[in-house]
């Protein structure tokens, strides 16, 4: 089987870059986000407000290596960074809490401690 190759430069800096602190700081979290993204977009990670809601507590970071979409509610105050967002849960998002990308992520915490990641 042929091995695909990432034609996104976008996706394809970040995960040198994911690569590059994981191995800089010593953190994991960021080596497991990049082996995900590595991998077919098929298998990329698409999760809605209402898992995130569920599984998260006030004012935790989540990182989702994949797509946030707008099914459900988000009660919480939470930093969500995600690979993307529909329009619909970046706007529910940024009315309770914080919208970010996954690069904005790694340059203000490089060491990954109290994010956790939802698939």
């Amino acid at each position: 089987m042929k091995k695909g190759i990432k034609t996104n430069p976008r996706l394809v800096s970040l995960i040198e870059e994911l690569k590059r602190v994981a191995h800089e700081h010593d953190a994991a979290i960021w080596r497991d986000i990049a082996r995900r993204l590595e991998k077919p977009r098929r298998n990329y990670a698409v999760v809605n407000l209402s898992r995130i809601n569920r599984y998260s507590g006030e004012n935790d970071t989540i990182v989702v290596p994949g797509k946030v979409l707008s099914v459900g509610t988000l009660q919480k105050p939470v930093t969500i960074a995600a690979l993307g967002f529909s329009k619909k849960a970046y706007e529910k998002v940024s009315s309770i809490g914080k919208g970010i990308s996954i690069e904005e992520l790694i340059r203000d915490n490089p060491r990954g401690t109290g994010v956790k990641i939802i698939v």
